[in-house]
């Protein structure tokens, strides 16, 4: 049977475009599919304005901490507005140079939205078009709880357009978004309140990140509501009114309220049980190659649910390309993903936590850590602290794991997972000469 086109990708995002492209590179006729901006949820309302908005929170502490080292005390303000503009402004652009590198990789961009019809047919807004190959990447969207007033909140994807920033802000969700807003919003003056239905933020990471990314938020002044829940919103006069449950159940009033408590595959109306197409757990069903029931369907990234980042949504997007139809069959592992919480402080992690690799190999498992205050704080005065671990595997010396709270805990991460990638061991941690002067260099000191 003669179709379409040889790939058609539904959903524009990070994922979706680096297969879309890989594809199309090995002389594959490819369509991609996208009703909203192009460059998904990490280019468009995630990682990169997220990120943005990290850097511009940062310069409140910049101005206290130049004091220490000899420069004037100054009155800073801040814009918002500034701040908002000049972020969708970059959005924008991204959103218009990923659809110039489709165009020069022959990719057909299809401003619609995509569902199915049966396992090789595809509606595009009044079109029906066929694919041999058909790739789902629509990633995931935010999930709000069901509750009395919950329309009066917003999530993670109305954060970058808020017309105004608010004067008071409660953060619901202890997960890695609602810890990096709660951050940023606080960096530019907002008070902020995080409700969490635990003691703890981060649920999953070791609990050394844990313990200290709260304990440094704290210090910067926000509030923690914890073992708390979110059980009704009220719009009053002046403002939201938070009905609580739990050990902190005290009322709050805020401006605004971010539900940050969980996300989901973003399947709607995609209609893929007309493909055959089954799903577990509210995600697309797939093997360890990312086929779904139907053979010619594929998919990756948040929409299937395994490991959402937007570097594991490329790799598995470049792997279907390979193998389907460059003839280099591989797969993406899912062991040792780095990964960082641009949070205030910031943290960076690989490996296993040291619960996990408990769990995995006993009492084998060593721990080494150190906490210190870094040298920049030397001179500023401020209660800073950094937290450096390794979790190893005393019999073979291993590393298992690498964590970090602190300045450029992603950067320094990152090569740390090459290490632990490649196996290396205490002893090749030991052997390796320190950068000195450098937070970094207490990896290859920790005794």
């Amino acid at each position: 049977m003669a179709y379409d086109y040889d790939l058609f990708v539904i959903g524009a995002g990070s994922g979706g475009l680096a297969s879309s492209k890989r594809a199309a590179s090995y002389g594959a006729k490819v369509a991609i599919a996208e009703n909203d901006l192009v460059g998904g949820t990490c280019v468009i309302r995630g990682c990169v304005p997220k990120k943005l908005m990290v850097y511009g929170s940062r310069f409140s502490h910049l101005y206290k901490d130049a004091v220490g080292y000899g420069w004037s005390e100054v009155r800073p303000s801040f814009d918002w507005h500034k701040l908002i503009d000049a972020v969708n402004t970059e959005v924008l652009r991204l959103n218009k140079l990923h659809i110039s590198f489709l165009e020069k990789a022959g990719v057909e961009l299809i401003e619609e939205y995509a569902k199915f019809i049966d396992p090789h047919t595809i509606e595009v807004g009044d079109r029906k078009v066929t694919a041999e190959k058909i790739l789902i990447a629509v990633g995931g969207k935010a999930e709000k709880i069901d509750i009395p007033g919950i329309e009066h909140s917003i999530t993670s994807r109305e954060m970058f357009h808020l017309k105004d920033q608010p004067k008071r802000m409660a953060v619901w969700g202890g997960g890695y978004i609602g810890v990096e807003f709660a951050g940023i919003l606080n960096g530019v003056g907002t008070e902020v309140t995080q409700i969490i239905r635990r003691n703890s933020i981060l649920r999953g990471f070791d609990q050394d990140i844990c313990s200290n990314i709260q304990e440094g938020m704290a210090k910067h002044g926000i509030n923690f509501r914890t073992n708390t829940n979110v059980e009704k919103i009220e719009k009053v006069s002046e403002g939201l009114k938070v009905y609580l449950s739990g050990e902190n159940a005290e009322p709050l009033i805020v401006d605004t309220l971010l539900c940050a408590t969980g996300r989901k595959p973003n399947l709607a109306g995609l209609n893929i049980e007309n493909a055959g197409v089954e799903t577990l757990r509210g995600a697309v069903a797939v093997s360890h190659n990312c086929r779904t029931t139907q053979p010619n369907i594929y998919a990756i990234g948040d929409c299937i649910d395994k490991a959402n980042l937007t570097p594991i949504a490329i790799a598995q997007g470049r792997a279907f390309a390979d193998t389907e139809f460059g003839n280099i069959s591989r797969t993406v592992p899912l062991e040792n993903i780095p990964t960082a919480v641009f949070s205030e402080p910031e943290a960076g992690t690989v490996g296993l936590t040291e619960a996990a690799a408990k769990e995995k190999f006993g009492n084998s498992v060593k721990c080494y850590r150190a906490k210190f205050r870094p040298m920049f704080h030397s001179l500023t005065g401020a209660d800073e602290k950094v937290m450096v671990k390794l979790v190893v595997e005393s019999n073979t010396e291993r590393v298992l794991g690498v964590h970090m709270v602190g300045k450029d805990a992603a950067e320094i991460i990152q090569g740390m997972a090459i290490a632990i990638n490649m196996g290396a061991t205490k002893a090749d941690f030991d052997r390796t000469i320190a950068i000195h002067p450098s937070t970094a260099e207490e990896f290859v000191t920790l005794r």
